[in-house]
């Protein structure tokens, strides 16, 4: 892996966790653009360290670092739940970490393709199926 390929991704990573904080930024949410940026990029720097490690140290598993950010996220998410009376908040943002987790993962391995779309999708259902949700579905 070369010096330009972690920069890349590391960017990368960054640019996607930065679109979708932003979105939550805009509705002055817990959890905004660095906190998602910083998600993702240390998601994809976390998956980078697992790679290296894996061709440095053979027969060591690169999964393992993966399945501990997925866990370690949800401790995140969980953080920024809330019970407000008899409604619980935080849930969107709770899951917006945790998908930009899984692009920072994503972007850290390789897998471009499916981190870009999963980013396309999650401000799509941030921004559209929020917008349609008000207008359709609350009762405010």
């Amino acid at each position: 892996m070369s010096e330009m390929d972690i920069i890349i991704k590391l960017i990368l990573a960054c640019i996607c966790g930065g679109l979708i904080g932003y979105l939550r930024e805009r509705e002055k949410k817990a959890a905004g653009l660095r906190t998602h940026m910083l998600v993702c990029s240390g998601s994809a720097l976390l998956m980078l360290v697992s790679i290296y490690m894996s061709t440095q140290y053979p027969g060591s598993d690169a999964g393992r670092i993966a399945s501990n950010v997925v866990t370690g996220i949800g401790f995140i998410g969980a953080g920024a739940i809330i019970q407000a009376g008899n409604s619980i908040i935080g849930i969107t943002t709770a899951a917006s970490i945790w998908v930009a987790s899984a692009i920072g993962l994503a972007l850290g391995c390789g897998f471009y393709f499916g981190a870009i779309i999963t980013c396309i999708l999650a401000i799509f259902i941030l921004k559209v199926l929020h917008e349609i949700e008000k207008k359709y579905i609350r009762i405010d």
